[in-house]
């Protein structure tokens, strides 16, 4: 379950990138692309399943340490999609053929009013296993690296660290407001308070249009919601609090 746009793009990727390879000698440092190998499924050792991403798509993890990536991603407002295993890798270490596939493809908007941000191939690895086998796995993250260089990407290696940050804990905290709905109408209104004044904390926001025990817990509900959704913005790498600064979504139209 992937957008149609990223699975075109892979498929024609895959096309081109393998005739290129062809044209090659199978040495070390040949890299051939083809479509993924390995399937997702659910293992005694692991947890696997399907997240619905921004609501597009239906991206599938195989961990819970994939899962929490995918939460992480999607708080944050440049990501335009993810696709998990895009492609297998095929390459040579000493000799022998290899088999490699990444675990995500991530894209980025983009426009002339955003800087530009490179794609970005991700392998997703608990620290405890990356220092175990690390030295038996540089061969082929040299290989992933070639073929991002030679398609102007990153190659990023992603473990608890880079994962479970504030920026993640904000995300956790902001899932089930994802679930909750509210009138469109209620929700223009709030957006509208804000966008006329560039930008006001959650506690005037608040203060201003919810009194009452029972109406401010329901307002608390509301702000949480348009800012897990997008439609309002914060900066999501400090802790949520009553001070955090909010303002509106440049490409919020609600």
């Amino acid at each position: 379950l992937r957008p149609p746009f990223i699975k075109n793009y892979a498929t024609n990727f895959i096309k081109n990138y393998a005739t290129e390879s062809r044209m090659n000698n199978q040495s070390c440092d040949t890299v051939n692309i083809v479509p993924a190998r390995r399937k997702i499924g659910n293992t005694r050792i692991s947890v696997s399943g399907l997240y619905p991403f921004k609501k597009d798509s239906a991206v599938a993890f195989e961990s819970t340490l994939e899962r929490d990536f995918l939460i992480r991603l999607e708080v944050d407002p440049n990501v335009l999609a993810v696709e998990s295993q895009p492609f297998t890798i095929e390459y040579f270490d000493n000799g022998q053929k290899r088999v490699y596939t990444p675990d995500y493809l991530v894209t980025y908007k983009h426009d002339d009013f955003l800087p530009f941000i490179a794609p970005k191939l991700v392998e997703v690895k608990p620290t405890d296993e990356l220092q175990l086998n690390l030295h038996l796995w540089k061969a082929r993250y040299r290989a992933a690296m070639r073929v991002c260089k030679e398609e102007g990407w990153k190659f990023h290696i992603a473990h608890e660290g880079r994962i479970r940050d504030q920026l993640w804990s904000n995300a956790m905290f902001l899932q089930k407001y994802r679930k909750m709905e509210f009138p469109p109408a209620d929700s223009k209104h709030l957006l509208d308070y804000v966008r006329d004044r560039g930008a006001v904390t959650f506690e005037t926001l608040l203060a201003r249009h919810f009194l009452g025990k029972w109406d401010r817990a329901n307002g608390i509900s509301q702000i949480w919601y348009l800012v897990a959704h997008g439609y309002l913005v914060c900066d999501l790498s400090m802790p949520l609090q009553p001070s955090t600064e909010l303002w509106v979504n440049g490409s919020c139209h609600e």
